[in-house]
């Protein structure tokens, strides 16, 4: 098996990853960095390949919601005021991630190097977590602890948005603020999301589905920025595992979106939160046996 082939393999592989990491708090990025050092894949220095597979699996969510997206877009064009205030909220929350993102995008990439961020990050994030849904306000449990109560009536009267509709401008401005926090690597573009947006009184089920749409400008606005700056440095064998990684990160993102979204209404986010506290543990351990 030669270098290259090889290199494409990993490049699979890591786009299954990320497919598979996206949409669920637990930080794609993390796990891309991470793995990617542990099986030895050099993506060159900007790590371009990290951050274009995963418009990979945003693609995969425009096509499952190509229907809503299409009616968001029809309904914004025509006028229809419940359309219009679901795109301006849309861009209410990516504007943070795409002013701060410009501006600080040098010392964000700097990060991307330093696993010891990891660390801190995903603990942090994990501990975070358990701590809003021990809040009743943000979820009412049943009996074992991560699966949600038949009765949700004590989230639910805390929640003033049940639908996409309902968010507020403000709702959506303290999720596009969340989302900044997620440029650090290890915290969780998904979680910082869905999370602030509980927090800020969206329903879950409907936070995670602002998550999702909230993803397809951010992760476009990253992808065609980054290739504007690194397209004429990557060589053909870069440039093929992007595109290998991109489809697979497409193909199994496909499988998971609708999986999280049954998941959500179902259960807690507990149990992700403790597998970050445990990767965490795992990762520190590797930093101090290396």
């Amino acid at each position: 098996m030669t270098d290259s082939t090889l290199f494409l393999i990993k490049a699979l592989f890591l786009g299954l990853m990320e497919g598979f990491t996206e949409f669920i708090p637990v930080s794609s990025t993390a796990h891309l960095l991470l793995i990617g050092e542990w099986i030895n894949f050099s993506s060159g220095s900007d790590k371009v390949f990290e951050v274009v597979i995963q418009f990979g699996s945003i693609l995969a969510v425009i096509w499952i919601f190509r229907a809503r997206v299409w009616q968001l877009i029809r309904g914004t064009l025509s006028g229809d005021r419940s359309e219009v205030l679901f795109m301006r909220n849309l861009l209410i929350a990516f504007l943070p991630a795409a002013v701060i993102g410009a501006v600080m995008i040098k010392y964000i990439k700097a990060l991307f190097h330093n696993p010891g961020v990891f660390v801190v990050t995903l603990i942090l994030g994990g501990l975070i977590m358990l701590w809003v849904e021990r809040k009743p306000q943000y979820s009412k449990h049943g009996k074992g602890g991560d699966i949600l109560a038949k009765d949700d009536s004590v989230a639910s009267q805390h929640a003033t948005a049940i639908t996409l509709e309902q968010i507020t401008w403000r709702q959506a401005l303290i999720v596009g603020f969340a989302q900044c926090l997620a440029m650090v690597p290890g915290t969780s573009r998904s979680g910082a999301t869905i999370i602030s947006g509980m927090m800020a009184g969206i329903q879950r089920k409907t936070a995670t589905e602002f998550s999702f749409f909230l993803a397809m400008p951010t992760m476009l606005a990253a992808t065609v920025y980054d290739l504007y700056r690194n397209a004429g440095a990557l060589s053909s064998t870069q440039t093929e595992a992007i595109a290998v990684g991109f489809v697979a990160a497409f193909i199994s993102a496909l499988f998971i979106v609708r999986a999280v979204l049954r998941f959500v209404s179902k259960r807690t986010y507990r149990p992700f939160a403790w597998y970050r506290i445990a990767l965490g543990f795992v990762v520190l351990a590797w930093l101090l046996m290396r």
